[in-house]
């Protein structure tokens, strides 16, 4: 079991939006590999958002409903990134080793 500080935060929210963490050292188990391969999802969805993004602020003719839509989906997709890399950017500090 790893200590409080060297949980890692998992790419999905709880009930209430609340965060969901995983304590484990085995970095190759099965969550580990799920919360993996879900942040793998999360960032390629992201890149195809911008992309998608893009054309659609270069269209004149856009619609007020596409970019609200457009808007909605590029807040929960950045909500998504912060999460991956606020985890990621923990387990980084929690993998160096600590100086005495």
């Amino acid at each position: 079991m790893t200590a409080q500080d060297e949980m890692r935060l998992l790419p999905w929210s709880g009930p209430g939006g609340k965060p969901c963490y995983l304590s484990t050292d085995d970095a190759g188990g099965y969550m580990s590999r799920l919360a993996d391969n879900i942040e793998a999802v999360q960032l390629g969805t992201a890149i195809e958002l911008l992309e998608v993004a893009c054309g659609t602020l270069d269209d004149r003719d856009a619609e007020l409903n596409d970019l609200r839509r457009l808007g909605h989906e590029l807040a929960d997709a950045l909500r998504d990134l912060l999460r991956v890399a606020s985890s990621r950017g923990h387990l980084l500090r929690a993998s160096k080793p600590h100086r005495s």
